[in-house]
């Protein structure tokens, strides 16, 4: 798979996939994260303006997963990565998430973090294997403390949830 920035015009596609890539969770459970829509369009668009938004293409050019990301307490943090369920187990999520490392590294950055469900198989779990370790509630800086109480708010923490951090 190709990875590249991602265009405007392909933000739909965008929930699409996050779309189709959420409705596992019903397998575990979690129906109301697999009712949950996406980011609009116009809260993923800030995205491609100050990036990165990075999608792994098909053979066509057609998007089959994404990435999006934003700076945060001196980090490349992970906003969402998704990858349709007709590519899954190919390693397109392994592979945004390396070359985000790389574009961080190339900024002089010293880590990537997400926040990610503790329990889930295809969460914490996947993530340990890419290298990204559990960061410890007091640990957290001021931007990744708002993005645990946004998520909190949005009904997120009625599942064991984490913040984990990949250095560099």
């Amino acid at each position: 798979m190709r990875i590249r920035e991602a265009r405007a015009e392909e933000l739909p596609l965008l929930q699409e996939i996050e779309r189709a890539a959420g409705r596992c969770f019903r397998e575990v459970g979690m129906a109301a994260i697999a009712d949950d829509e996406p980011l609009s369009v116009e809260e993923l668009r800030p995205f491609l303006d100050a990036g990165p938004a990075l999608v792994a293409v098909d053979g066509a050019d057609r998007p089959v997963g994404y990435l999006i990301a934003e700076r945060i307490d001196g980090a490349l943090h992970v906003e969402q990565v998704s990858v349709h369920p007709a590519y899954a187990r190919r390693g397109i999520g392994r592979d945004l998430l390396e070359h985000l490392a790389a574009l961080a590294a190339a900024e002089g950055l010293p880590a990537l973090t997400l926040t990610t469900f503790a329990e889930v198989p295809w969460n914490a779990p996947y993530y340990a294997r890419c290298g990204f370790r559990p960061v410890p509630p007091d640990a957290l800086g001021p931007g990744l403390r708002e993005v645990r109480a946004r998520e909190a708010a949005h009904g997120l923490d009625r599942w064991p949830r984490l913040v984990m951090r990949r250095d560099l």
